[in-house]
């Protein structure tokens, strides 16, 4: 095989490797925001549920108590999935 002819077959192959990349980075990103949005559907249910308890709760400090942490635990899972789909510079 001459010079000219292994360097075409190099330049095929990376440029396959390119395409292929290109791809499965599209796929990624499609399957993160796709997370993100069940997430945030998700996020909003549990948010809802907790209304509704708070508004069914007959225990003020208790209720207190419960309402900070579920607050810290959804700041926390935001963090989480921000983390987990945030955009490379």
């Amino acid at each position: 095989m001459a010079k000219n002819q292994k360097q075409g077959t190099a330049e095929k192959a990376f440029r396959s490797f390119g395409k292929k990349m290109d791809q499965f980075m599209a796929e990624l990103n499609e399957a993160g925001e796709k997370l993100n949005k069940e997430f945030e559907g998700k996020f909003e249910e549990l948010k809802q549920a907790a209304e509704k308890l708070k508004k069914e709760a007959n225990d003020k400090e208790r209720w207190k108590e419960v309402e900070a942490s579920l607050k810290k635990a959804g700041a926390e899972l935001e963090n989480a999935v921000k983390a987990a789909f945030k955009k490379k510079p």
